[in-house]
C-alpha cells in the first residue's frame, strides 16, 4: 500500500489520507524510532549531551506528527472508524511511550549526562531539555521494580483507553439528542437568526420546523432567548444529563476508574495524589497553594455572586412570578436584566461581528503587535471544506506559520473551541523549521440569508484561541519539546487570555466591527455599553470557575479509593459554591471533558491561575497604549517566542519587570475598588 502518511510532505496531505492508512503508518513509524531509540541506547560512545539528551529529543519526528495528525481530526472531523481506530492505536503509543521511559539502559545515559550537568557549560535551553528529559523518565517510573513497571504499564494502558471512551461517550450523547419543534409559537424570544439555523437543521435531517441540538451554537443561545421554560429546562436536562443516563454511554464507572487508576499511579511513584504528581511541574507547585489561591478568591467572590443572584432571583419573581430561580432560568433572566440594566443585548451586538470580519480584525490586532500578515491560501490541503488556510509572515515577508482555522459544528467534531498544532516548530540541522498551528471553534453556520454572524462572547472565544495561536506561530527554541505552548499548563493560558481584553476597546473594536449590511462602524454607545457590562455577573462567573477547579481538586487532590457515587461525590465538592438547586438528573462530571479527557486534570485552576497573569499583563499595556510597540516586543520576546525554555515566573518577570499583582485581577472583576 502506498501509504502517504509515510512519504515526505511538508503540510498534511489530508486529500490522501485514507483511514486504513493510519494504524499501519503507526506500526511502521513505532517500529522505526524504537530502532532509533535503541540504537542510541546501545552507543558504545559515552553519554554527552549531544549523543543521547538531543538525539533522543530529535527522535521520532515523523512519529510525533502523525500522531498529531491522526488525534486533531478524530477530535475536529471524527467518525465511527477513526474512533475504533483510536482504541487501537491509543495502546501501542501508550506501549512504545512506556517502552522509551521504562528503558534503563536509555536511562542511565540521560542519568550520567544529568549527574555531570554542571560540568557542561549548557545553555539554558539545553540546560532545560536535559532537566525535562530526567524528569520524564524519573517521573514516569524509570527508578521503580521491573514489577512496578509492568503494573504501570498497565495502568497507562488502561487510562489511555478510558479517556478516549470517555470522550466518545459524550460525543454521542451530544450528537443523540435534538428538541424538534413545529409550533412557531414556541419559538417565541428567539431571534430571527437563531430560527433560521434551526430550520436550516431541521432541513438538514429530512425534517419540518425547527431544531435545536446540545451543540453550543444552538444550545447557548436557546437557554439564553427561549421564553418557553418548559422547553428550556428540556434542554438543559438534556445538556445536564449528558454520559449520565443509564444507556451505553454511561460515564460514571469510567469517572471513578480514571481518578482511581491517576491515584494508584501517583502512589506508584512516591506521590501522596495525583495532584501532587501534575502540580509537582506547575507554577502552583503544590495541591495546598492551589486550594489555598482558590479558596481566596472564594472569599471575595462569593458575597458578591449571592448578591446577585438574590438581584436576579428579585428580577426574575417581579418580572414573570417565578418563585425559585433553577438552572434553566439562569441564562434566560441575566440576559433580561442586562438587557435592561445597560440596553444592550448580542443581538443588536451580532450584525456588528460578521465571522470574516472579526477574522481580519484579529489579524489586524496581530498585525499591529507582531508585524505579522496572513495571506489566505487554497494551496494546503485541508480535511474538510470548512476549514481556511493562511500563510503567516513577518514584516520582511519570511515565513513565520502555517496557519488552519475551522469555524462551525458538525456531527463528528467535539463542541468547544481549541488551539492545536500539526508540525511544532524548531531549529534542525540548522534550519529554523516553522510550526502548522490551527484553531477549532463551533461558530453559527452562516444561512442563506445571513453570514456567520457572532456573540460577543463568541468574538472573545476566537480572540483567546488565536492567543494560542500565536504562542505556537511565534516559537523560536531549538527544540521543539520546550516550543510555543509547551510550557506549565498554569503558564500556558496567559497568551490566549490576555488577547481577551483587546475586544473591550474601542481602538479594537474600530477595526472589525462594521454592521454586515451597511458597513456602519459599531457605535460609541455600544462600546462604552460593552466595556461597562463586562464585570455584569462576575461575582457569579467567577463562583461558578471556582467551583470547576475546586471539583478538579476534589477528584484529583486524595485518595478516591472509597468514592462509590459520582453524583454525591459532586454535590459534597460543590456545596460551598453552589447557587441553584440541585438537579438529580444531571452531573456535570461525566462531561467534564477537560479533565477526565483533556490535559487539566488537577490543572482546571488555570483558568483563574492565568488570569491573575492576563490581567497584571494587560495593565501594562493599558499604560503603555494597548498596541506599544515597546511592551508588545518584550511580550513576543519573554512570553510567545520563549515556551518552556526558561521558568515562566522568571520569564514574566523579564517582561513585567515585577511578579504579577493579584489585585489587578480582582480590580478588573469588580470584586475590589480601584486605588
Amino acid at each position: 500500500m502506498n501509504n502517504p502518511l509515510l512519504q515526505d510532505f511538508v503540510t498534511a496531505p489530508f486529500s490522501k489520507i485514507k483511514n486504513e492508512h493510519f494504524l499501519p503508518a503507526f506500526q511502521t513509524l513505532i517500529r522505526d524510532t524504537k530502532r532509533e531509540i535503541e540504537s542510541l541506547a546501545e552507543n558504545p560512545e559515552p553519554p554527552s549531551f549531544q549523543n543521547t539528551v538531543e538525539a533522543l529529543e530529535r527522535s521520532g519526528d515523523k512519529l510525533n506528527v502523525v500522531s498529531s495528525i491522526f488525534f486533531n481530526l478524530n477530535g475536529a472531523e471524527t467518525n465511527d472508524e477513526l474512533q475504533k481506530i483510536a482504541q487501537e492505536v491509543s495502546p501501542l503509543l501508550t506501549n512504545f511511550k512506556n517502552d522509551l521511559l521504562l528503558n534503563e539502559a536509555l536511562f542511565k545515559r540521560v542519568k550520567v549526562v544529568y549527574n555531570n550537568r554542571e560540568t557542561l557549560s549548557l545553555n539554558a535551553e539545553e540546560a532545560m531539555v536535559l532537566e525535562k528529559q530526567y524528569k520524564a523518565f524519573s517521573r514516569n517510573g524509570a527508578n521503580l521494580s521491573d514489577t512496578d513497571k509492568e503494573i504501570l504499564r498497565k495502568i497507562d494502558a488502561d487510562l489511555s483507553g478510558l479517556k478516549l471512551t470517555f470522550g466518545e461517550n459524550v460525543l454521542a450523547e451530544t450528537n443523540a439528542y435534538f428538541l424538534h419543534i413545529t409550533d412557531d409559537d414556541q419559538l417565541a424570544g428567539l431571534p430571527e437568526g437563531e430560527i433560521e439555523a434551526a430550520a436550516q437543521a431541521a432541513e438538514d435531517k429530512g425534517l419540518t420546523g425547527w431544531v435545536f441540538t446540545l451543540d453550543y451554537p444552538s444550545y447557548l443561545p436557546f437557554m439564553k432567548y427561549a421564553e418557553n421554560r418548559e422547553l428550556r429546562k428540556e434542554l438543559s436536562l438534556a445538556f445536564g444529563a449528558r454520559a449520565f443516563q443509564q444507556n451505553k454511554w454511561n460515564n460514571e464507572e469510567n469517572v471513578l476508574r480514571i481518578v482511581n487508576l491517576r491515584y494508584k499511579r501517583a502512589k506508584l511513584l512516591g506521590y501522596p495524589s495525583h495532584a501532587h504528581y501534575v502540580l509537582e511541574e506547575r507554577m502552583a507547585e503544590t495541591p495546598e497553594k492551589v486550594n489555598a489561591f482558590l479558596n481566596e478568591l472564594l472569599v471575595k467572590a462569593k458575597p458578591a455572586a449571592e448578591e446577585e443572584f438574590r438581584e436576579l432571583e428579585e428580577f426574575a419573581r417581579e418580572l414573570d412570578g417565578i418563585a425559585a430561580l433553577q438552572k434553566w432560568d439562569a441564562a434566560y433572566y441575566a440576559e433580561k436584566l442586562r438587557q435592561k440594566r445597560f440596553s444592550l443585548d448580542d443581538e443588536k451586538l451580532k450584525p456588528y461581528f460578521e465571522l470574516e470580519k472579526v477574522i481580519q480584525g484579529v489579524f489586524t490586532v496581530a498585525e499591529k503587535l507582531y508585524g505579522l500578515s496572513f495571506e489566505k491560501t487554497t494551496e494546503i490541503d485541508v480535511y474538510h471544506k470548512d476549514v481556511s488556510t493562511y500563510r503567516v509572515t513577518d514584516s520582511e515577508g519570511t515565513l513565520v506559520a502555517v496557519f488552519y482555522t475551522d469555524f462551525h459544528p458538525r456531527p463528528g467534531k467535539r463542541n468547544g473551541a481549541w488551539m492545536t498544532s500539526y508540525r511544532p516548530q524548531q531549529i534542525k540541522d540548522g534550519i529554523n523549521e516553522r510550526p502548522h498551528i490551527s484553531i477549532v471553534c463551533n461558530f453559527t453556520k452562516p444561512t442563506a440569508q445571513k453570514p456567520s454572524l457572532l456573540t460577543f462572547n463568541e468574538v472573545t472565544t476566537l480572540f483567546h484561541e488565536f492567543g494560542h495561536a500565536l504562542h505556537g506561530m511565534l516559537a523560536n527554541t531549538t527544540y521543539s519539546s520546550l516550543s510555543g505552548t509547551n510550557v506549565y499548563w498554569d503558564f500556558v493560558e496567559l497568551p490566549s487570555q490576555i488577547l481577551e481584553n483587546w475586544c473591550y476597546e474601542k481602538e479594537t473594536l474600530e477595526l472589525f466591527a462594521n454592521h454586515y449590511r451597511t458597513g456602519e462602524v459599531i457605535p460609541m454607545e455600544y462600546v462604552e455599553k460593552i466595556k461597562s457590562s463586562a464585570t455584569f455577573h462576575e461575582g457569579m462567573q467567577t463562583l461558578r470557575q471556582l467551583s470547576f477547579g475546586l471539583l478538579d481538586m476534589n477528584w484529583h487532590g486524595g485518595d478516591p479509593s472509597d468514592i462509590t457515587d459520582v453524583k454525591s461525590f459532586e454535590l459534597e465538592a460543590f456545596g460551598n459554591t453552589q447557587l441553584y438547586p440541585d438537579t438529580p438528573s444531571t452531573c456535570m462530571s461525566t462531561a467534564f471533558s477537560h479533565i477526565f479527557q483533556g490535559g487539566y486534570s488537577a490543572g482546571y485552576y488555570s483558568y483563574k491561575w492565568a488570569e491573575v497573569l492576563d490581567a497584571d499583563a494587560f495593565e501594562y499595556f493599558k499604560d503603555n497604549g494597548i498596541f506599544s510597540k515597546t511592551v508588545a516586543d518584550k511580550f513576543r520576546e519573554y512570553i510567545l517566542s520563549r515556551g518552556g525554555t526558561q521558568d515562566p515566573m522568571e520569564l514574566y518577570i523579564k517582561f513585567r519587570g515585577k511578579k504579577p499583582d493579584p489585585n489587578a485581577l480582582l480590580k478588573r472583576a469588580g470584586l475590589i475598588k480601584s486605588a
